[in-house]
This record gives structure tokens, C-alpha cells and sequence, in this order.
């Protein structure tokens, strides 16, 4: 019922508002700019599994003729000799996470500092600036990297390399099959190692390390921040107690990602390393191979077998590091820091 009302105006409703309390209907769907980004976002996503997912299933494919031919002996032998038909990636595995720990030793302490520090103590004009440099350390080429490490790294660090095998040399891991103490000692059993790879590679892996320490850092909650440092707790007490523990899992995941990387490095190790195919795990001494620089190495040269053989251990490769990169992805999106925080 409407109250009508003379001199022509609208007429008004009625104050019981009977007619009117209806509920309005509301349009559920996303703006059309949403819809755009988020199928073209979507379409991305898919894209890229299903590049993933092809060059998996062409290297599974590739790898068949060699699995038939030499079965498990292709990952118990450690000889590369295709004259002879002795093909195995023992040695060349062992090598590849010989250089990823090396890298991931020296990285992983630069990276948190670096992140810590960016995060917490550097004053805003220069936090910007820092960053950028980080950053921009990501995208120098790889072959720069092993030319820095080849011509500038290893008369340097060969020294060093000495200098632990004379005070370190009773661990395993820091010996050389040499004699330290000669008055002249052969500086090329030092040279061209995977402990000089390994620091090069550590400077490629260091920038996605921090920016992703960097980022877990800054989500801390300002809350437990405050009431640390309310409660009389330091600086670096606020820092251990609450920033550490918030961030474990983006420390994990970080330097998983990182391992990802410094296992598939190529150009770099290949430049600095000498072709060995010894099983040993002493990083100090010469003579090393990686999956990446074996393919790499042989590719150009390679008969049809030994192309097949090739890209089996490329395929072994790329199931490693996806299973290295799916953990840490997880790790960060399962832990408190990868969730959202007021």
C-alpha cells in the first residue's frame, strides 16, 4: 500500500516498509578483470605442469633402451667408457651432491646472515639497495660464474684447500692423497676440485636462498615481536625466539630449493672441475663429475647408445631435483611461516 499525496509528487512508500524489505540480489561472480587474471593465471599453472610433465615422460622414454641394456649395474657402476660398453653414474651422483653440499655449506650460513640482517638491522635507505644487489646477483649468467671461479677463485682457494688438509687432514673429508708437509707441495693435486666448484656454485645459490629466508623473515608476527621486546628480551633475543622459530620452515624450504639448483648446475662446474670418475668423497682433491657436466661434456660427442645413456642420467637427475624442489615447496607451504598472519 503506497500513501499518494496531492500537488503531483512522487508518491512515497509506505512507512510500514512491507513492500520494500525485500532482500537485494547479490551477483556472486567475479569481476571480468578477475575472471581474465584468473583463467590466464590458470592457464599458466597448467601450461607449465604440462612442460614438466613432457620433458619427464621424453627423458622416460629416452632412458628405456638403456635401462634394457645394462639394468641396475647403470647406477652401481662408476665408469664412463663407451669404447668398452661400461656405462654407470655411480661416481658421477656421488660427485653431484658432493659440489651441492660443498655449496650448501658455504651458502647456507652467508644466507641467513644476509637475510637476517636485511630483515632486521638494516636502516630503510639501504635495505632497498641491498636487496637489488641480492637480487642481481641471481641474474649473472652461469659462465661468468665459472670464469670468476676459474681464473680468480682457484689460485686462491687452492691455498686454502691446503691449509685444511695440513690441520684437517685426519677427517675424510678434508684429505688428500698427498703429503702436506713436503717443502714443495703439488699444488695440482688441489686444483680444479669439487671444493673450488663448490664455492663458485654457492655464490649461484646464495641469492634464492636469502630472498627466500629474506621474505619468511618479514611475515613474523609484529605481535610476538613487540611482546618479546615488552618482556625485556635484546634484539637478538627477539630474533631467536620468535623470528627463528616462526621462519624454520622457510629456512628448510629455501636451502631445499637452493640444493635444487646447485645439483643441476652445469656450466660453472663444468669450466672449473677435472673429469674423474673415482668414487671418493674428498671435495679437496682433484678430479670430479657431475651429472650435468657429464652430459654436458659427452653430448657433443655422443653415439646413439651413448645419447640414450645420457639422457637416462639426466632423467635420474631430473627425478632428484624435483623431489628435492617438491619437499622444500612443501615443507614452506605446511610450516607457520608460509601461512598468513595479521
Amino acid at each position: 500500500m503506497t500513501i499518494l499525496i496531492d500537488l503531483g509528487q512522487t508518491p512515497l512508500p509506505d512507512p510500514s516498509g512491507v513492500d520494500e524489505d525485500r532482500p537485494r540480489a547479490i551477483d556472486p561472480a567475479l569481476p571480468r578483470v578477475d575472471r581474465i587474471f584468473y583463467a590466464g593465471a590458470r592457464a599458466v599453472g597448467v601450461l607449465v605442469l604440462l612442460i614438466m610433465g613432457a620433458i619427464g615422460v621424453f627423458l622416460g622414454v629416452q632412458s628405456i633402451p638403456t635401462f634394457k641394456r645394462y639394468g641396475l649395474s647403470f647406477f652401481t657402476q662408476n665408469q664412463w667408457l663407451p669404447e668398452r660398453d661400461i656405462l654407470g653414474i655411480s661416481a658421477v651422483l656421488l660427485g653431484t651432491f658432493t659440489v651441492a653440499v660443498v655449496a650448501l655449506a658455504i651458502a647456507f650460513p652467508l644466507a641467513l646472515s644476509v637475510a637476517l640482517y636485511i630483515s632486521e638491522y638494516a636502516v630503510p635507505r639501504i635495505k632497498g639497495l641491498l636487496v637489488s644487489m641480492i637480487d642481481l646477483m641471481a641474474a649473472i649468467p652461469s659462465i661468468v660464474w665459472g670464469l670468476w671461479g676459474f681464473f680468480l677463485l682457484q689460485p686462491r682457494a687452492i691455498n686454502l684447500a691446503h691449509w685444511l688438509n695440513v690441520n684437517l687432514g685426519f677427517l675424510p673429508f678434508f684429505h688428500v692423497d698427498t703429503d702436506p708437509n713436503a717443502p714443495v707441495w703439488a699444488q695440482s693435486r688441489y686444483a680444479a676440485s669439487a671444493f673450488i666448484a663448490g664455492i663458485a656454485v654457492s655464490m649461484m645459490v646464495l641469492p634464492m636462498a636469502a630472498a627466500v629466508m629474506r621474505q619468511v623473515f618479514s611475515q613474523a608476527p609484529l605481535g610476538e615481536r613487540e611482546a618479546a621486546l615488552a618482556l625485556g628480551s635484546t634484539k637478538w633475543g627477539m630474533i631467536r625466539t620468535v623470528v627463528l622459530p616462526f621462519g624454520r620452515g622457510g629456512i628448510i624450504g629455501g636451502t631445499m630449493l637452493s640444493m635444487g639448483r646447485a645439483l643441476g648446475e652445469t656450466i660453472a662446474v663444468v669450466l672449473i672441475i677435472s673429469p674423474s670418475f673415482d668414487i671418493k668423497f674428498r671435495p679437496l682433491e682433484v678430479g670430479t663429475s657431475t651429472v650435468s657436466a657429464l652430459i654436458a661434456g659427452r653430448f657433443g660427442e655422443a653415439t646413439s647408445a651413448q645419447l640414450s645413456a645420457l639422457l637416462t642420467a639426466g632423467f635420474v637427475l631430473f627425478i632428484i631435483t624435483l623431489i628435492v624442489n617438491t619437499l622444500a615447496a612443501t615443507i614452506v607451504s605446511r610450516s607457520r611461516s608460509g601461512a598468513v598472519t595479521d
